[in-house]
């Protein structure tokens, strides 16, 4: 099923919603609808680009479960790509998709989403089970990092969704200053999803003029929290250099002492990826280092995925003493594992390695 044949289904345009297309520097440009949609060339390698159609999503509820946020979103059922290593595989729109659903968690004290609990959904109605569900890590131009995937709805009503965040995984993702500790148990919420032709007009899909253009759309502003990374003036640390590698751009600082929760002594090194526009994390790396000094290595280790209030989620790792002048080497082992959205298919897949002086 495509966003015509959706639409068809009595789901009007909006005239309300204005979307803008970012460029580097933060700025964004107008857009204004096509009479088409051209098709996205899905052979293509590399490059961000902005989506070629623009959506406009509705609320369905948003809960606490446990120490977790969680909102629950729904728009049209969107095509998307699952990766595996360097490896994309669409997941195409079946013919019974009525919605793609989408949930942000995050830490309500910080706001900070969470990447890598992990989240399921129960959908149920009138107390018997629609559908079960883990759902995808995804990464979008307009809700950056979300779970999401899309679900068929047999008939209007109103849905119980169970949602189950699951803790951050010890060995996955470590936890450091005032997150020390913190999101090690999973939790539960119970969000109602209502389904009718009322909350349907509120959901619709327009095509976007720039759509196959370098660049990328604004985040939505919904009160829900979009992963943004850090602005580079803002990292705590001096900031050292920022490298970019397969569209993703990663800004690196270094630290006197690493932050509570790091059991290591020494320098500490925190590289924070981002999208190349709007500074969406970019989570599910794996990440290493080579530290040389002229033509010694001091050091040659993989990078921890952590979660820090200050730095929020970035690759970490101690050195010994720097010395200016010394080099480092970042080397994406594996590219991010999340599934992607139309816009980023293409990017953050061939990852060559990076090179900075200290």
């Amino acid at each position: 099923m495509d966003r015509r044949r959706y639409l068809r289904r009595g789901i009007g345009l909006s005239a309300t919603l204005v979307a803008g297309c970012s460029r580097p520097d933060g700025g964004t440009t107008s857009s204004t609808p096509a009479t088409t949609t051209a098709p996205t060339d899905t052979s293509a390698s590399g490059g961000v680009y902005v989506q070629t159609f623009v959506e406009r999503m509705a609320m369905a509820g948003r809960t606490e479960a446990g120490e977790y946020a969680v909102a629950l979103l729904f728009t049209i059922p969107h095509r998307f790509w699952t990766v595996t290593n360097a490896e994309r595989s669409p997941v195409p729109i079946a013919d019974d998709d009525s919605v793609h659903l989408m949930a942000v968690v995050w830490d309500p004290e910080t706001r900070t989403v969470l990447p890598g609990t992990g989240l399921s959904v129960e959908l149920s109605r009138n107390g018997r089970l629609v559908s079960e569900e883990v759902i995808y890590p995804m990464l979008s131009q307009r809700m950056g990092f979300h779970y999401g995937g899309n679900f068929s709805l047999p008939a209007d009503g109103t849905y119980a969704v169970d949602v189950s965040v699951g803790a951050l995984p010890t060995n996955g993702v470590r936890t450091t200053g005032a997150f020390r500790g913190r999101f090690s148990e999973p939790a539960t919420g119970i969000i109602d999803l209502a389904y009718t032709p009322e909350t349907r007009a509120n959901v619709s899909s327009r095509d976007v003029e720039q759509g196959g253009d370098p660049g990328a759309l604004a985040p939505m502003d919904m009160r829900v929290p979009v992963g943004r990374a850090p602005e580079r003036s803002a990292l705590p640390g001096e900031v050292v250099g920022t490298v970019q590698s397969g569209d993703a751009r990663f800004v690196v600082t270094l630290l006197d002492a690493p932050p509570a929760g790091v059991e290591a002594s020494g320098p500490y090194l925190a590289v924070s990826p981002r999208t190349p526009y709007n500074r969406l994390v970019v989570p599910g790396m794996r990440l290493s280092i080579t530290h040389a000094r002229g033509n010694r290595t001091l050091t040659a280790t993989s990078l921890s995925r952590t979660l820090d209030p200050e730095l929020d989620f970035h690759y970490g790792t101690t050195l010994p003493a720097t010395e200016s002048g010394d080099t480092v080497r970042l080397q994406v082992e594996t590219p991010p594992q999340v599934a992607r959205h139309e816009g980023y298919e293409r990017a953050f897949l061939q990852m060559p390695a990076m090179d900075l002086t200290l």
